[in-house]
């Protein structure tokens, strides 16, 4: 059995917050112990064991208590109730610089770090050449960190934090520092960490970055512990927090969706088109959650625990993939024209909608996906009782594997973002290729060769 590294025992962080700054003297001076504070619960009963080798993810929305979390972990805070054992060296990157002095600089602020994690500074001297080559901001090292510009100010920071060779790596948004290349060699760093087996708390609100690299992960939502498990899943309900269709009242919900970015990757073709309504009435009967057998859905490969969710005033009710040969086909050709096609009847009246698809891995990693928005082909307002097949038609040039998509209705309420219907994971794609390459795509490479 693994060795638990850190318990968190029905921790609780409880601030008073005054209206006015006279009512704290007046709760102090007062007799009759009048309270003119309310509580504010930045985290309210968070358990939580993390055991040797575990990549542990925290996330949340801004102001959920993820950082105060993390802030009671290194002893920055104290709990208001509960406790915290940690049992390991810890290095964490909090606030990138906290403890650097802006007058020393930046080699008298490496030895400082090293001062305040309690090593050596025999130890630190060994690390230092280590320590400038990975921060990469040259003769500046010796200047004051307040001459410093951000980018460089964080280099250094993430470069004494991360060589300090903890048992216990807790990173708090702090990957994303720098340019590309210098958050890449950030990366590797991480992966590095990874691979020797320590212990890794990782809060982000990259997803893709979560899912990569946790085990498991953890959602905090206004300071409550809402769920955790297996990270895809963990995600899924906090992506459904985004889009507001999280309801508190059901936490065992583990399947959602996010408010999707999709990337216009693909070279898709777009179409709308209205579909004949003999019968209003009868149209209703055939797009009820009953299967038909001249659906198209039937003949996929249907994932039985797909997620369906939204504000039910439009309905997919129907949806496939069409092969090369306009055939119903849950298996496509890496790099041959392939259509995706759905339809949506719409339960009330709706302005600009928009249809989306994402295709994700296995391991929930989203690969590629598209809206009609980003493809500018929106459709005009919709009334109640319409219908719409859209059609989005592409090559597909990721890899062959097994593949999970997703659909999409969605649109904006003024400024607001709403969820009229999505179909999370809700059928099997397979993508049959001759020649895989590395990656997730195929960048239908040419090679040549030429002889003097």
């Amino acid at each position: 059995m693994q060795d638990k590294i850190i318990e968190i025992k029905n921790v609780r962080k409880t601030y008073q917050l005054y209206e006015k700054p006279i009512h704290r003297m007046k709760e102090v001076l007062s007799l009759t112990k009048k309270s003119y504070h309310t509580d504010h619960f930045a985290l309210d009963s968070i358990n939580l064991d993390v055991y040797a080798g575990e990549c542990v993810g925290i996330i949340g929305t801004n102001g959920s208590g993820k950082s105060t979390l993390l802030k009671i972990v290194t002893g920055v805070l104290n709990p208001t109730e509960g406790s915290v054992n940690v049992n390991g060296k810890i290095s964490a990157l909090l606030e990138l610089g906290t403890g650097f002095n802006p007058e020393y600089s930046g080699m008298e602020n490496i030895f400082l770090s090293g001062i305040m994690n309690g090593i050596p500074r025999e130890e630190m001297e060994k690390k230092v050449d280590e320590i400038v080559k990975f921060a990469e901001i040259g003769e500046f090292i010796y200047q004051p960190v307040k001459t410093y510009s951000s980018g460089m100010f964080a280099r250094l920071a993430f470069a004494v934090a991360i060589n300090v060779d903890p048992e216990i790596l807790i990173v708090d948004e702090a990957l994303s520092v720098g340019d590309i290349f210098f958050q890449s060699k950030c990366f590797r760093k991480f992966n590095e960490f990874k691979d020797a087996g320590k212990t890794i708390l990782f809060v982000s609100h990259d997803m893709g970055s979560i899912i990569k690299y946790c085990d498991r992960a953890l959602l905090i939502h206004h300071g409550k512990q809402i769920a955790l498990g297996k990270t895809s899943e963990v995600v899924d309900v906090y992506r459904k927090i985004l889009v507001n269709q999280y309801d508190e009242t059901n936490e065992t919900e583990n399947q959602s969706d996010a408010k999707q970015k999709e990337e216009p990757e693909l070279e898709t073709t777009v179409s709308v088109v209205e579909a004949e309504q003999e019968n209003e009435q009868g149209n209703m009967e055939t797009h009820n959650d009953e299967e038909s057998e001249n659906t198209w859905k039937c003949q996929m490969m249907e994932n039985p625990n797909y997620l369906d969710y939204g504000n039910g005033q439009a309905r997919i009710v129907d949806f496939a993939m069409f092969d090369n040969e306009g055939k119903i086909n849950s298996v496509v050709y890496k790099g041959r024209e392939c259509t995706l096609k759905m339809k949506i009847v719409f339960n009330e009246d709706v302005e600009e909608p928009i249809f989306a698809f994402t295709i994700k891995d296995l391991k929930g990693t989203e690969i590629t996906g598209t809206n009609t928005m980003l493809e500018d082909k929106l459709c005009g307002s919709k009334k109640k009782g319409e219908e719409v097949i859209v059609s989005f038609k592409q090559k597909l040039d990721i890899q062959g594997g097994q593949y999970l998509v997703s659909l999409g209705c969605t649109g904006y309420e003024a400024e607001d973002f709403v969820v009229y219907n999505r179909l999370y994971d809700v059928f099997n794609l397979q993508v049959v290729s001759d020649r895989n390459t590395i990656g997730f795509f195929d960048t239908n490479s040419t090679v040549l060769y030429e002889v003097d």
